[in-house]
């Protein structure tokens, strides 16, 4: 059993779940989830304690709540004239913290975010390394788009392409 109480993967899930870890660590290589701590940090400033640390565990499990994210979009939205996200800033449960998840993903839209670029709530949630991914690069991706609308700190992470064959 893995740690989310959950089967380990077998067969194909198990091959798709190693290339995902695998891109993750390539990602990591290149240094993505440093500049995402930073720029996160950077931005929430006093308004959340900061994440711990650079890797996977440390990040995930001090996002996972959702509500250090509501918090850097709420930010980045009134920055850019816009209304707020709701949240909830207790979680007792992770349908709450899923709620979280959902609201920041709907937050990251209104700021000009594509769909695309959104995280499922369980790529968050369940501390999974290779979904994380997914996570790491939406928050890049929000970066990216805060760039072009002038947000301060700027976002120091770098556009990376792969082919799947990588």
């Amino acid at each position: 059993m893995s740690g989310s109480g959950r089967a380990n993967k077998s067969g194909l899930g198990y091959e798709v779940e190693k290339k995902m870890e695998a891109n993750y660590d390539r990602e990591e290589a290149a240094g993505t989830p440093t500049h995402v701590v930073n720029w996160v940090n950077a931005i929430l400033g006093s308004e959340h304690d900061p994440i711990p640390g650079t890797d996977w565990k440390s990040i995930c499990n001090h996002l996972r709540d959702g509500v250090a994210l509501c918090k850097l979009i709420n930010i980045l939205l009134k920055k850019d004239g816009k209304s707020p996200i709701n949240f909830q800033k207790k979680v007792m449960s992770p349908f709450v913290a899923m709620t979280n998840i959902e609201n920041f993903n709907k937050g990251i839209q209104d700021y000009g975010v594509d769909k695309e670029s959104e995280f499922q709530s369980g790529d968050l949630w369940e501390v999974r390394k290779g979904p994380f991914l997914n996570v790491i690069n939406c928050i890049s991706s929000l970066g990216f788009v805060a760039n072009k609308k002038g947000a301060t700190p700027k976002y120091t992470g770098e556009i990376r392409k792969y082919l799947d064959n990588e």
